[in-house]
């Protein structure tokens, strides 16, 4: 097959470099997912390697099951498939058949964020700890940041500067205990797993680096130090890895993600060739040179100039709101607009989620339709949580995690104390829950009335290991029976509880398509337990709401970005060099998210954390850091807020240039106070009135003229 005739020059050269490593930095639209699958169908075509020979991977089941599709399209019949899927899906594939090897048995347990903040609040409960003193979040945070870096507990407290490493030390400790006796595992162990497999069993890494001849892997600049390990041992033989990524989209190290990775390719691959993918075939030339002009400012990067062939374009638009309620109406107005000339699916994007409201109330305001990204997802519904946790209990029943969620859901008499009494007698006992269960039903531990109810419940569990030879949406809809949930919610008789019930039914309809893949109970709750947000997304919505780290990925036609201040974008948690490039980059994901028309907003006026009431805001640097020409401000006529007129802003370089760097969100340093963050800028004559949030000492208000403050 000449599958080579559909590429341009550069993707035709990184389709056809089939000897050792190389680096695809495939610059926003230039067709990146187009490059990996016809570079898989090449291979396969050439007869240079079999399907099962190749590993592709990415970091969404969505981007995975598109490449399968492009992959089966273009080579239409296949003797076998190439395994394409996600670092996830990759590790609880090697897991499930050798857990064994790093202390685990097969049937473990995959824990989402609810049942890890679960489990933190029983070590809360263990430790005599509280949320107020140190929250559980927090904890949650710094756990999965540590295990992020490859950390353990041990090494967390070596290396942490916390000023709380002592105690969080401690619950990291009992978190990870509480996981292994569970036979349950988090996500960022799926990954640490993996990596000491490969380490600690250097023929499991010789195994899997020898399988796979060719390896693909989609988004390299978001890959953390665990899946970096992953790679580099999956590489170890053949040296044959194709690594694609953009050093420019690289947003998400809170995550763990290091740039550094895609950065210094070439030093962890020896002669690897670098091929650049500049041509866009998704934006605009105003979009596209406005997004080149603002990360060219960042230092650490590779370098790319993107270009494209699409004819014409509108000119991007700026539209300065007196207030956050003015900037509301704007997007809305517009969005009608657009609706009208017949456009769909267009995104409004922010920095952070409390944003959303203002939109979200003026779309209903409008009657506009909206999809919320990052709301409550299919298998994050808690009915759905519930009937899965009883299916992982049926296969898994020493899973604490499971059991503590349904024990008593729907409520049958086992209450906390009788949980916690339950939990005593295992700790004492050195067994799980669910032995600790039967101990006490087999010894009549409890009155009568929950001796009953535990027995009832043991039953249900021991009734439903029996239904397993059953077709899984059998044991899915006998489950939601004979634990009474599908009762206890026909009893409520809510125009909610129908809605769950229907919900369920999904299930069992997800359970009965599921039987066609050919998957086991075990895979079917594993792809349950692997979904992500991404995954949920609609691309048929009207209008989207979305935060700037979600845009990621996906494309519209028309896009706003919203609230275009210093303090929110960049961040003023992100001021600091590095930080700085990140947020400089998460801006320009947003821009060149954008096909065909690209609109920037920004209040006159914010109410931030801490301060009295609203106060002065100023643009954000970024939109300094695009040329004057590449920006067109919006005239709108003055319209009537809270009973008064008020007139619409200007965007004024000149004038935001004489603040000298004094915004909203920007570090000080005063004689007196030491550190400070500033909150709010007025305007006072030639002066300026400025608000700064001191650490320990509250929020003073000074005149620039007499603070003598200084820039950090």
């Amino acid at each position: 097959m000449n599958l080579l005739h559909e590429l341009n020059e550069q993707q035709k050269h990184a389709v056809t470099l089939t000897t050792g490593p190389v680096l695809v930095l495939a610059g926003a639209g230039s067709g990146k997912t187009r490059t990996i699958t016809y570079k898989i169908a090449h291979l396969i075509a050439q007869q240079l390697a079999r399907p099962e020979q190749i590993l592709a991977v990415t970091f969404t089941n969505k981007a995975a099951e598109e490449m399968r599709t492009r992959v089966v399209g273009l080579l239409q019949a296949l003797s076998a498939s190439p395994l394409i899927c996600t670092f996830h899906s990759l590790a609880v594939r090697v897991l499930r058949r050798h857990a064994h090897r790093v202390g685990y048995r097969p049937d473990f347990t995959i824990c989402d964020t609810d049942d890890q903040k679960t489990i933190l609040r029983n070590v809360y409960e263990e430790l005599k700890l509280a949320d107020k003193d140190l929250p559980i979040r927090r904890s949650h945070a710094v756990i999965s940041r540590s295990k992020n870096k490859s950390w353990g507990p041990e090494q967390y407290l070596q290396r942490s500067g916390d000023y709380d490493a002592e105690i969080i030390f401690k619950i990291f400790l009992s978190y990870q205990k509480y996981l292994e006796q569970s036979n349950a595992v988090d996500f960022d162990d799926l990954l640490l797993l993996t990596v000491k497999l490969f380490e600690e069993h250097p023929a499991m890494r010789r195994e899997y680096s020898s399988r796979y001849q060719y390896i693909l892997i989609d988004e390299y600049q978001d890959t953390n130090p665990p899946q970096y390990e992953i790679v580099k041992s999956l590489a170890d033989v053949q040296q044959n890895i194709t690594a694609v990524g953009d050093e420019d989209q690289s947003i998400y190290s809170f995550r763990g993600a290091d740039i550094r990775n895609i950065l210094e390719f070439e030093r962890d691959f020896p002669g690897a060739v670098v091929v650049k993918l500049e041509q866009n075939y998704r934006s605009t030339s105003p979009i596209l040179e406005a997004a080149t002009a603002l990360v060219s400012h960042n230092v650490h990067r590779k370098g790319k100039t993107l270009w494209t062939e699409n004819p014409g374009g509108e000119p991007n638009e700026i539209y300065v709101a007196p207030t956050p309620e003015a900037e509301a109406d704007f997007v809305c107005r517009s969005i009608h607009h657009h609706l009208q000339e017949g456009e769909r699916n267009i995104a409004v994007m922010y920095r952070t989620n409390f944003q959303s409201r203002q939109f979200e109330e003026a779309l209903r305001r409008f009657r506009i339709p909206y999809q919320l990204v990052g709301g409550v997802s299919f298998y994050n519904r808690k009915e759905i949580k519930d009937i899965l946790a009883y299916l992982r209990l049926v296969i898994n029943a020493h899973d604490n995690v499971s059991l503590l969620r349904v024990i008593n859901e729907p409520s049958r008499g086992i209450g906390r104390i009788t949980q916690e009494k339950l939990h005593q007698l295992s700790r004492e006992s050195g067994v799980s829950l669910w032995a600790s269960v039967q101990i006490a039903v087999q010894n009549n531990l409890f009155p009568a009335k929950t001796h009953l109810a535990l027995q009832k419940f043991v039953q249900i569990i021991q009734e439903g290991m029996e239904l397993l030879d059953l077709p899984l949406y059998s044991v899915v809809e006998k489950i939601a029976q004979a634990s009474g949930y599908l009762e206890m919610l026909k009893r409520e008789n809510t125009e909610e509880a129908d809605n769950r019930i229907l919900n369920i039914n999904e299930l069992i309809a997800a359970a009965r398509e599921w039987i066609g893949t050919g998957g086991s109970v075990q895979d079917f709750l594993d792809n349950a337990a692997l979904r992500s947000e991404a995954d949920e997304f609609d691309a048929s919505a009207p209008v989207t709401l979305i935060t700037l780290h979600n845009a990621k990925g996906l494309e519209f036609p028309v896009v706003f970005l919203a609230g275009c201040e210093e303090g929110l974008v960049p961040h003023s948690r992100s001021l600091e060099e590095d930080a700085l490039e990140e947020e400089r980059r998460l801006f320009y994901v947003g821009m060149t998210r954008a096909q065909k028309k690209l609109y920037f907003s920004f209040s006159r006026v914010r109410r931030f954390y801490g301060a009295e009431g609203p106060g002065a805001s100023q643009p954000s640097r970024f939109l300094m850091e695009i040329p004057e020409r590449l920006l067109m401000q919006v005239q709108v006529p003055s319209r009537t807020y809270g009973g008064s007129v008020v007139p619409d802003g200007s965007f004024a370089r000149g004038s935001e240039r004489r603040l000298h760097g004094f915004v909203s969100g920007a570090m000080i340093f005063h004689d007196r106070f030491g550190h400070g963050r500033i909150l709010q800028v007025e305007p006072l004559g030639d002066d300026l009135k400025i608000t700064v949030q001191f650490p320990g000492l509250g929020i003073k208000k000074m005149l620039q003229s007499y603070a003598r403050l200084k820039l950090v």
